[in-house]
């Protein structure tokens, strides 16, 4: 490989050969080296702590969280803001992941998006704002769509995050804050959609529930905030309000149907003996925590 790759395109001894392995032996090898992106994430642990507390203060003032990648790093963003409003009841625009090359490049290659630094930092004058954080994803950290688009972000105020996977990377000097999750060589060569974009997918998970427990979108280890939107997550929401205040089934689907299927508000109602106008009240008076009414 050239000696001025980035690292995450070097080939490696104890891979070569994958065309003439075991077809059992291949698999294991290839599942057997994400172990070292659960390890790259729990190195980067204490920056991260650091990235949710920031990130979380920002949404808590009004902000929004963006996430901006290319290829396999922006799909990754993508995934990780749409999952965000049904699993803790936010609205949509809360966070937001941007893909170089727009929608059309969740399912298929789009050709110089990532290249396109113009693209990156018209995105951020668009969308992003003072208040707002902004993570960018890459793991080569040469995306210029990404580098330019923090860049202008850090310029305009936003808390700026640069998630990569090579030191010293291009990204990493553009943001507040960079976090290196160092996975070294793929099994095959140069295919980071394999264990750096795992250690991307594993780094996304931990911060984005972090930020919404710290935001009150958690209640112990349950997902109050759940958005019950078909059979199984009404039947979830109906075991945590029964969890959650002992009633039976039949009382328990009452106060979530006066709630409008929201649990921390059939809960509140429950105990405390409210309509749902003052549960509502009181739940917002503790910024939306249950914790005080348990």
């Amino acid at each position: 490989m050239n000696d001025s790759a980035p690292h995450t395109e070097d080939r490696r001894g104890d891979s070569a050969g994958l065309d003439v392995l075991e077809t059992q032996e291949l698999v294991a090898l290839i599942a057997h080296d994400h172990e070292r992106a659960v390890l790259a994430v729990e190195r980067a642990a204490p920056g991260i702590a650091r990235v949710v507390d920031a990130v979380a203060a920002r949404l808590a003032r009004g902000g929004h969280l963006h996430y901006v990648g290319a290829g396999t790093s922006g799909r990754l963003g993508v995934l990780d803001a749409s999952e965000i409003p049904p699993t803790f009841g936010t609205e949509p625009g809360l966070v937001r992941g941007h893909i170089a090359g727009g929608d059309a490049a969740l399912t298929r290659a789009i050709e110089g998006a990532e290249d396109d630094g113009d693209a990156g930092a018209l995105l951020t004058d668009t969308l992003v704002t003072a208040a707002d954080a902004v993570i960018g994803l890459s793991a080569s950290g040469g995306a210029l769509y990404v580098v330019r688009a923090l860049e202008r972000a850090r310029a305009n105020g936003a808390y700026t995050v640069a998630i990569v996977n090579n030191a010293g990377a291009p990204l990493a000097s553009s943001a507040d804050q960079a976090i290196v999750l160092d996975t070294g060589a793929e099994v095959l060569a140069g295919s980071t959609r394999l264990t750096a974009g795992t250690a991307q997918k594993i780094a996304l998970n931990a911060i984005s529930t972090a930020v919404m427990v710290r935001l009150g979108k958690v209640y112990d280890n349950l997902m109050v905030d759940v958005v019950a939107s078909n059979a199984k997550l009404r039947a979830r929401a109906l075991r945590l309000v029964r969890l959650l205040t002992g009633l039976d089934a039949d009382m328990a689907q009452k106060m979530l149907d006066a709630a409008s299927g929201r649990v921390k508000i059939a809960v509140v109602m429950a105990r405390c003996h409210v309509d749902a106008a003052k549960a509502a009240a009181l739940l917002e008076r503790e910024h939306g925590s249950l914790r005080k009414f348990m």
